[in-house]
């Protein structure tokens, strides 16, 4: 099989709409009306239980983010990582924040259109563990925490008094997570009414193209479907396909012969052929639309369904790496946990997509999901983006890994087929990862290195998926540091072989075993630059820098509250080594920027050297210094001038991977004014790319920054409004550091305040965040009212600054 093309094809599923009744489906969004406890209560499964003092929250919530920091004792600072600190010390791994469990209670009346209806309650993530509890019934629950499941309430509902569910969150122990994983229901719950007998099941559609060209392209669809109506043995469906425009380019009534051998059953639905497909692609991300409509023997409709899909081929070789559409593409990548900054690891929309909009701008086209399933919304998102995905299961293959409560041999034939099913439709779903770093433990099952786990798990993923290619992350990629140079077992036993930071070892590998294909999935920062530049580029599949974006957990020590080796703060802020790796994934556009060392860092991770050099970008230095500054290009040559004055021209040195694009100036002296780097290309006389420098003076008054114009009052969008201190001239002031204080007036909360200090004792959430290097920012979410909302930021050092929005 190696020696063949691995080709994989299409597919994937957008968060389910709200139809009218008359679809035969309902889905409500059911985020709207809980209520929150901190903490295990007795008796709060209970109807009759008083939650009258509980908090009112809305979903998506991280019930972690707002705890206070827990802060080691001083003989614990010195070594964060020893094993045999204590739990305050393993806190650090989960950015010393208290374990624990929280009670969420909701209220509500039941329609009477639901009476002889099926009605489910749809739990998207509960984070770590959880259990849900309806009229103080027990009805489901996850141990793994970053999948969904469904609950079936119909036998439990009172159509004459007050429904309660009542759910419990547990993030587990310290030991149960290596980073921070938030608490809570962090991620969306809708309530989904159907028909009883005629309906579709959970995640029931497959959508593949196995033929795909510019000309023509096939389309083969499979539900899975319940009928439980005695008589009914032809099933009458509907399938249309719509494109973005909104015109059908198929639509075709079906009948589906029934098996009564089982209520449940998968079926073809239909091939069928478009002409002249509009492909998915990274800078045409086009997406199709299918609905299916089930009928009833009346001929009403029973139920209906519309998942939102691409059309685009993948292909893998050890030859050429990989092709989206038949075309050579690298996979230029990111690999970062699923959790957002200030709001921790509740799962918000508008910020995912902010973060996909940021990577995008500078280059990424790929991200790697470390070391879990992301949300149902983020899949969307890099679907409408054109984000290539890493869609990545697990961490270690371990109860420790895997949420705790089950053995993982037990806990892996529930995760994978809801993991699957729910994202296999995904045209930017391109590989499945099923697990990281699992040659770090030495108690896998069978005792074979992971090879036999593997392979159970990729028949079963098999079942339900055979369009993609198989891979797990390996570190490190041998058996043993000191006597065996060839891969690991499971390395040769992947469909692509993805290596952490050892990818030194591609050529040799590829030499010795000329199938493998080859992968960087986690690159790290310090070594940017080699570590793209020396890969075979027309071979490899491509990489994953880790840590791309600052993020709460994993610290390196106290005061740290996470990880610090990104290249943009955990506010979203570019750093100077942003626009150096800018330089690298964006060859076509001229880039160069200034980036000067203020210090350097030795930070070793899994026995890998990740810290970086310290940079900034300012010119506010101390009178007579002298400074040491990179000028990050992609052009041919760069001259810096000091107030106008050449201090020379450097050329780029692009045949050397170690220092290409990464211009070096020592002992460049400090004077009051501006400092320039000018980009050029050979044969052009003019400039291509300037980056200039200023002394500021002492900042006078605040700005602000709205991001997003198209506001929606929909009690989920969000607003990241950045405030900056400024100049007389309008230059930022590094050094502005003013407490900040923020109020709301108008239908909005404020959900998030940060800065990009990590090392801060401030919390993410509240209403004051002070400066960091003269800006900071404040999240707020809307209402479902529309209306005006006036932000007002005081602070002792400046005039009270007032930001007018509209929520639409």
């Amino acid at each position: 099989m190696k020696h063949k093309l691995l080709s994989a094809l299409l597919a994937f599923t957008l968060t389910t709409p709200v139809f009218a009744a008359d679809s035969g489906r309902t889905v409500e969004n059911f985020n709207f009306g809980w209520k929150f406890h901190a903490g295990d209560t007795c008796g709060a499964p209970d109807r009759s239980f008083n939650d009258s003092r509980w908090t009112p929250v809305s979903l998506p919530h991280d019930f972690q983010i707002s705890q206070p920091w827990v802060a080691p004792a001083a003989d614990e600072k010195a070594d964060m990582t020893n094993s045999a600190a204590n739990t305050r010390s393993r806190l650090s791994a989960r950015a010393f924040k208290e374990m624990g469990a929280g009670w969420y209670r909701k209220t509500f009346k039941a329609d009477p259109a639901w009476k002889g209806r099926r009605v489910l309650l749809d739990f998207e993530g509960i984070m770590l563990t959880g259990d849900v509890y309806f009229n103080g019934s027990r009805v489901g629950g996850t141990d793994y925490g970053y999948l969904g499941f469904e609950a079936d309430i119909t036998p439990l509902i009172d159509f004459d008094g007050d429904n309660i569910v009542a759910v419990r969150a547990d993030t587990g122990k310290p030991e149960n997570s290596r980073w921070y994983t938030g608490g809570g229901l962090y991620r969306n719950v809708n309530l989904i009414v159907t028909d009883p007998r005629l309906h579709f099941t959970r995640h029931p559609l497959r959508i593949t193209t196995p033929d795909v060209s510019d000309s023509s392209a096939s389309v083969v669809i499979d539900a899975e479907l319940t009928n439980a109506i005695k008589d009914y043995k032809e099933i009458r469906v509907l399938a249309e396909i719509t494109d973005t425009d909104g015109q059908t380019v198929s639509s075709r009534t079906l009948t589906l012969p029934f098996n009564r051998r089982q209520r449940t059953n998968e079926y073809r639905v239909d091939s069928l052929r478009i002409a002249s497909p509009r492909l998915w692609d990274c800078d045409s991300p086009h997406l199709y639309t299918l609905s299916l409509t089930l009928f009833a023997p009346d001929g009403k409709v029973a139920d209906r369904i519309s998942e939102t899909f691409g059309i685009r081929s993948i292909e893998y070789s050890p030859d050429f790496g990989f092709r989206l559409n038949g075309k050579k593409l690298l996979l230029k990548g990111i690999a970062n946990h699923h959790t957002l900054g200030a709001l921790g690891a509740a799962a918000y929309p508008a910020a995912i997509e902010k973060r996909i909009r940021i990577l995008k701008d500078f280059g990424f086209n790929h991200i790697r999901c470390s070391h879990n399933p992301y949300s149902k919304q983020f899949m969307d998102l890099c679907d409408r983006y054109g984000i290539l995905v890493v869609d990545e299961l697990y961490d270690k293959w371990t109860r420790q890994n895997a949420g705790g409560r089950k053995e993982w041999m037990e806990q892996w034939p529930v995760d994978l087929p809801e993991w699957v099913r729910r994202d296999r439709n995904h045209p930017s779903v391109i590989m499945w990862s099923l697990g990281n770093e699992l040659q770090m433990l030495w108690n896998l099952p069978f005792a074979d290195w992971g090879v036999t786990p593997y392979r159970l798990q990729k028949t079963l993923l098999k079942r339900y998926d055979t369009t993609r290619p198989l891979t797990v992350a390996m570190h490190p990629r041998y058996r043993d540091v000191n006597t065996d140079s060839l891969p690991a077992p499971l390395a040769l036993a992947t469909d692509i072989a993805s290596y952490n930071y050892r990818y030194m070892y591609f050529p040799g590998d590829s030499r010795r075993f000329p199938g493998m294909i080859f992968y960087q999935s986690e690159a790290n920062t310090s070594g940017m630059g080699p570590n793209f530049y020396e890969m075979d580029l027309d071979r490899v599949v491509g990489l994953a820098y880790w840590g791309m974006i600052d993020y709460l957990g994993e610290s390196a020590g106290w005061p740290a509250k996470g990880w610090t080796q990104g290249i943009f703060d955990i506010s979203l802020e570019p750093k100077p080594i942003a626009w150096f790796l800018r330089s690298i994934f964006k060859p076509e556009e001229p880039v160069v920027h200034i980036g000067v060392i203020d210090s350097d860092e030795q930070l070793m991770w899994n026995d890998v050297q990740v810290g970086t050099q310290k940079l900034s970008d300012h010119w506010n230095r101390t009178p007579g210094s002298r400074l040491t500054l990179y000028s990050f290009t992609n052009a041919d040559e760069v001259e810096l001038r000091l107030n106008g004055k050449s201090l020379g021209r450097k050329r780029n040195a692009v045949a050397d991977p170690k220092t290409r694009n990464r211009i070096v100036w020592e002992n460049i002296p400090y004077c009051h004014g501006y400092l320039e780097a000018i980009a050029y290309r050979d044969g052009q006389g003019r400039p291509v790319a300037i980056h200039r420098i200023e002394t500021s003076g002492r900042a006078s008054r605040l700005t602000a920054t709205a991001d997003n114009p198209s506001w929606k009052a929909d009690g989920m969008d969000l607003q990241h409004v950045r405030i900056e201190a400024i100049d007389s001239h309008k230059r930022r002031d590094p050094q502005a550091s003013a407490p900040l204080t923020f109020s709301v007036d108008g239908p909005a909360e404020i959900v998030g305040v940060i800065n990009g200090d990590l090392c801060s004792h401030e919390l993410s959430t509240g209403n004051t965040r002070s400066l960091h290097n003269g800006t900071a920012t404040v999240i707020l979410r809307s209402t479902a009212t529309p209306g005006p909302v006036t932000l007002t930021v005081a602070s002792p050092e400046y005039k009270d600054l007032k930001i007018r929005l509209t929520s639409k």
